[in-house]
This record gives structure tokens, sequence and C-alpha cells, in this order.
């Protein structure tokens, strides 16, 4: 079994339209509302995949007893700490050119009792499914943190997890992703971006991204799998690897990296097999409406090229 916790959840509204005209009053073709945060899609690609998946998460309102009701129908086990404010709703607009422009909700802030509550329940949901066949080997901490928890609670998770005896990942960004790594994430997620803002200096090119991987490491993560967008990942370890994935079209990004990570542990969470599941399930998350996870149905991990012959000297784009 593999748990996430997402400490800030969402519903996440997508609109389809032609082209986005500001100030102008814009139809669109196609709209959904799907469960949200990065954490929840990691388990909706799990659970695509058919895999068994817990989602550990706070909510509070109508819009998180919404949540907890798409999670459920999708056939997700969720252990939900229970909060006064309400659970965030996200608005993304996809345009027909491949545009995605997101509106995200700030979220509610967790009191010191309910910060406390989510963390008990992230050690109960460790202890989950032993004895039954469905021992929990990942759990995958993901997202921001919501106002009210500090920088450091995911490295607090980081080392109660590890004392339960399980494995770790982590996507964060940030004073949250910075306060971790001594904690010793068995792998952390960050993209190009996150990457930069780690280091402290641009990352234009893969050996760029392969040396802020490495710094990471240097600070306590063990693995780190680096997200490049368009040019593919990293998989950056004892070994390294990098990998790129064909896509055809990009209709939605929402969720893509998510369902990469989801690939990745579903695949054992370690070497070049791993980072294969990745790519496939990121390549075919991104050719989707909103944030539909892909189904083995989508995946295509014949078309992925991996290597160990890493091309330092390219550039990224963007």
């Amino acid at each position: 079994m593999i748990v996430t916790i997402t400490p800030n959840p969402s519903l996440d509204r997508t609109y389809e339209l032609g082209t986005l005209v500001p100030g102008e009053v814009n139809r669109a073709s196609h709209d959904r509302l799907d469960p949200g945060g990065k954490g929840v899609n990691v388990s909706r690609a799990l659970t695509a995949a058919g895999h068994r998946t817990s989602a550990v998460l706070p909510l509070g309102g109508l819009s998180g007893q919404l949540l907890s009701d798409l999670l459920r129908r999708q056939g997700i086990d969720v252990a939900a700490v229970a909060i006064s404010g309400d659970t965030r709703i996200n608005v993304s607009i996809a345009e027909d050119g491949g545009s995605l422009t997101k509106i995200n909700a700030v979220g509610p802030e967790l009191s010191a009792a309910e910060s406390a509550a989510l963390l008990a329940l992230v050690r109960d949901a460790q202890k989950t499914g032993r004895g039954t066949g469905f021992d929990v080997q990942w759990l995958a901490c993901c997202g921001s943190l919501p106002r009210g928890l500090a920088p450091e609670w995911y490295a607090e998770v980081v080392a109660q997890v590890h004392s339960g005896g399980a494995r770790i990942a982590l996507d964060t960004s940030g004073p949250a992703l910075l306060a971790a790594l001594s904690a010793r994430p068995d792998v952390v997620k960050p993209n190009r971006e996150e990457l930069a803002e780690a280091v402290g200096r641009p990352v234009r090119t893969v050996g760029d991204a392969v040396d802020a991987a490495g710094e990471l490491r240097e600070r306590g993560a063990q693995q780190v799998l680096a997200s490049l967008g368009a040019d593919g990942m990293l998989l950056v370890a004892e070994e390294s690897w990098y990998g790129t994935a064909p896509v055809a079209a990009v209709r939605s990004d929402v969720g893509a990296g998510d369902a990469s990570l989801a690939g990745f542990l579903g695949a054992g969470g370690t070497g070049p097999e791993a980072l294969v599941a990745a790519l496939a399930h990121g390549a075919a998350a991104v050719q989707l409406p909103g944030s539909v996870m892909p189904t083995p149905a989508h995946l295509d991990p014949a078309a992925v090229v991996v290597t160990a012959d890493i091309p330092l000297d390219r550039p990224l784009r963007g």
C-alpha cells in the first residue's frame, strides 16, 4: 500500500476553451471538477493503475465534503482530519493552443490542534493494513503546506515515517523542502524551477539539473527525481539516469507531475525501470483533459527512452 499525505488539498475546476480573452465573457467548451492537491492526484493515479492507496488530508466545509465524496467514488480510502476552515477551490483555464492559466486559492489556516491531529493521523495511517497483506511501503508527502504548519512539519513527518520502517517520498518546494532534507527523505521530486530555487542558481541545461540534484543529495535526499517538463526527467541517486517520452499534443499538464510520481512509486521507487514508469505516466497525463489520471491503457512505456549516458550539455527549453 502507498499512503499519500496532502496538507493543503483542493477541488479543481477546469474550463476548456478556444482562446481566453481577458476582460470579456468567455464560454467554455468543456468543464470538469476533480479532487485536487498533489498527494490526492498521486492517490488517484495509483488507483487508476490498480494499486491500493489511502489519502490522508485535512477537510473542511462543503467543499471538503465534496472532495471526500469524489475520492471515495473513485475507490480511494480517505483518512481525514476535520478542520474549521473550508477546503480551497482552484480554477484552471486550458486553451486549445496548450496554454494553461491557473488560479490557486491560498487555502485554510490550520490550528495547532488540527496540525497535531494531522500528524497523528499520518502515524495511524502508517500502521494501516499491517498483518492484512497491505503493509505500507511508501508514504508520499505532497504539495504546499497550509497556513499554520511550519516549514519543519514535513521534516517531522519524514522522521516519523522512517521510525516506523517505511520509505517516504517528498514533493514540495521552498523552505519546506530545504527543512526536510536533513531528515533524509528517500526521494524528493522537484521540477526545474524548484531545483533552481533550492540551490539558488539558474538551471539552464541537463547538466545544471544534474549538479543541482547532486547538491540536494549532499544535503540529505537519498534520490532526486527531477521533472524537466518537455525535456524529460532525471533520476539522480548512487547512479543516475535521464529519460524522455514522446507527447503528440499537450491537452493539460495539471497533475502530470503527480502522475509521474505515482508511476515511479508504483514501480518500486528506485532504478531505471521506475523512471520509465514515471515518464510513461507523465506523458499520458498531459494528453488527457483537466487532471484526469492515466490508466494502463493510456501508457506507452515502450516509447520511453532512458539512458545512463546523460546529455549534460543539452539546453533546456523555456
